[in-house]
């Protein structure tokens, strides 16, 4: 399994900047699997974000970014959206995509064994 993720940037606080994870690669088998977003700042660990189950019927959200945030997929285009609203400088992070395991949508890293390499997320003004 592969993963992009893109559409990282700058923004500046109260700002949106949307991001997209392609995902490539997949068997059959593997088609049903959650897509979970994760940030991470120098010096600490990955920290959950969102996630989205494999048919988009459940989402999980971080409560830092619940109401500011909203993940959906594309099964068609095998893609998955994070769509960031009043972003925050804390919001600053890498931020990467992660193949689940598992159908749900689950918020802990280890049910992730499949990564993207990043995009930088900056919020400032």
């Amino acid at each position: 399994v592969q993963l992009q993720a893109s559409g990282g940037g700058s923004a500046q606080p109260g700002g949106s900047l949307r991001l997209s994870c392609e995902v490539s690669g997949l068997s059959l088998g593997l088609r049903y699997y959650a897509i979970g977003w994760f940030r991470q700042t120098p010096g600490n660990e990955r920290e959950f974000v969102a996630a989205i189950s494999w048919n988009g019927g459940s989402t999980s959200y971080a409560a830092s970014v619940k109401g500011r945030f909203a993940i959906s997929r594309d099964r068609n285009k095998n893609a998955v959206y994070l769509q960031m609203n009043s972003l925050k400088p804390e919001d600053t992070a890498m931020y990467s995509c992660a193949a689940s395991r598992r159908p749900i949508a689950t918020i802990t890293v280890y049910d992730y064994p499949s990564w993207g390499q990043g995009t930088q997320v900056t919020v400032s003004s």
